[in-house]
């Protein structure tokens, strides 16, 4: 038989005084999303328009809620899937002119930015710091864009 604790038995107490606790998401298989990019102003091949099948992890920490978890892990993807098969660039980049023109203007994320794995890893933990709950402490997120470079916080 399967027993449950409802909120109001002194025995969940133990949930409450949990402490803070971490969630790992994509640790042994990274969540996965497909998405271009260019760096405007790179010397090299990264300039143009090109894409990557990019990995991702997440580490959350914080206090349980009451659902008994740190995070959904469903708002962890909610805040990634944004980014899934769209054209990431720096605000200013004629490609965005050149998308909108297009009718493409909503396949674009535009970033403050280079959109470097860097810079994607930092933008992913706020953006999620500020969809998470109050109980949550620490968000840390690494972007592997190729398996030879991976960009963590």
């Amino acid at each position: 038989m399967v027993r449950s604790l409802s909120r109001d038995d002194p025995r969940s107490e133990a949930i409450r005084e949990a402490g803070r606790r971490t969630l790992r998401i994509g640790e042994d298989t990274p969540i996965r999303i497909s998405a271009g990019h260019r760096i405007l102003h790179h010397a090299g091949k990264c300039s143009r328009p090109h894409g990557h099948n990019y990995e991702i992890t997440v580490e959350v920490t914080g206090e349980l809620t009451e659902e008994g978890w740190v995070v959904d892990k469903g708002d962890v993807t909610n805040v990634i899937d944004a980014w899934d098969h769209r054209f990431l660039v720096e605000e200013g980049d004629p490609l965005v002119d050149a998308f909108e023109a297009s009718g493409d203007g909503d396949a674009l994320v535009v970033l403050d930015h280079p959109p470097t794995a860097e810079v994607m890893s930092v933008l992913l933990e706020r953006r999620m710091v500020e969809a998470f709950p109050d109980t949550v402490s620490d968000v840390s997120v690494s972007v592997s864009e190729t398996g030879e470079l991976c960009a963590t916080y």
